[in-house]
């Protein structure tokens, strides 16, 4: 590709009309080289790694919504066209959801704790998990107040069923608890994370290996995770667990259980007249990934927009998230749009006519 040329064709992919009667349009996916590009995600480095490639594009604004309210620039990478794609996007906030994915409470002081001495959740230390709030407070919680204004759904997704505590402390797709229910709810939740034995087995001090296999039977006993019942006790998975402290959440806000399964959430999302969603939240090589509001679900219906640097992914053997935080974002960047912090811009926020 000759990058000298001041607009790249690809190719006019034109959309035909479909027998459902879904609205179609022509894209014109003209790829113009962006000179002396700036880095990406280059904002909060010491969460995300910066996204540093020497080629990008724009190309044209892929949504735009009429009576758009929010501003999102988003990047894709295509390997066929030998870059980065960067896409203007306008959206209408009444069309649009945040999805907080698994903002879990521990070691958070609301009572749920990692197992010692050899307990393993969520960044699977307490170190980890320390860093993971700190991350919660800084970049997620006010993104979350700055776009509650100017979206129509807050929600957060959470690990196995609606237990009692949380149906009663969280406004969920099937109930909206009273204020007196939501103290009820949070009282027993805490009194039942408070009441528990979090103390497991320590890793074992001796292994019974193959003289000829030794590496095969290390493993096999001593693997890098294990979040058992040996180490984790039993009933710690059972335990209702809370949206993380370092995130306020709104009356008005949902709170959505994995067991419920992707079409409960397809559905009511659908039914809020839902088409965007900006996702957030915990592990971007995980969870983000595969459960059940998850991006490999929620692209398959609705125009997904992950934030990247209110991102973190799982960090075994590092300190920070920051170098495998930046590996799965430009990772899921080959078939996923990928936005970040300071590219979401409300009305107010938008400076007209300013140069990138």
């Amino acid at each position: 590709m000759n990058h000298a040329l001041t607009a790249v064709v690809l190719a006019l992919v034109l959309w035909l009309p479909q027998a459902d009667g879904a609205k179609r349009k022509t894209y014109s996916n003209i790829l113009t080289p962006i000179r002396n590009p700036r880095p990406i995600l280059a904002d909060y480095p010491q969460y995300v790694a910066p996204i540093l490639e020497e080629t990008h594009y724009e190309s044209p604004p892929l949504v735009q919504d009429p009576q758009a309210t929010l501003d999102v620039r988003a990047w894709r990478f295509s390997y066929n066209a030998r870059g980065i794609i960067e896409i203007p996007n306008r959206l209408n906030g009444s069309h649009t959801a945040v999805v907080c994915v698994h903002p879990w409470g521990v070691d958070d002081g609301q009572g749920w704790k990692t197992p010692e001495p050899a307990g393993v959740a969520f960044g699977c230390t307490p170190t980890k998990n320390a860093g993971i709030r700190k991350h919660a407070e800084e970049i997620i919680n006010p993104l979350l107040k700055r776009l509650r204004p100017h979206v129509n759904t807050v929600l957060f997704s959470l690990p196995r069923d609606s237990d009692a505590a949380r149906l009663k402390a969280y406004r969920s797709i099937n109930h909206n608890p009273s204020d007196s229910e939501r103290a009820v709810g949070k009282r027993e939740m805490y009194r039942q994370l408070a009441a528990f034995d979090y103390t497991g087995n320590p890793v074992p001090p001796a292994l019974d290996l193959s003289a000829d296999f030794p590496v095969v039977d290390y493993f096999r006993q001593f693997p890098g995770i294990d979040a058992s019942d040996h180490y984790n006790r039993i009933g710690f998975w059972q335990l209702p667990i809370p949206v993380i402290d370092t995130i306020d959440v709104h009356p008005d806000d949902i709170v959505f259980y994995d067991n419920q399964g992707y079409p409960a959430l397809r559905d009511h999302l659908k039914k809020q007249g839902i088409r965007h969603i900006l996702m957030v939240g915990y592990a971007t090589d995980m969870c983000i990934c595969s459960t059940t509001a998850g991006y490999e679900n929620l692209r398959q219906d609705f125009n997904v927009f992950l934030v990247g640097d209110a991102t973190q992914a799982t960090l075994p053997a590092n300190k920070t998230a920051a170098h495998a935080t930046n590996q799965s974002l430009s990772y899921a960047a080959l078939n996923l749009l990928i936005t970040q912090v300071s590219w979401i811009k409300s009305p107010r926020r938008v400076a007209r006519n300013t140069p990138r």
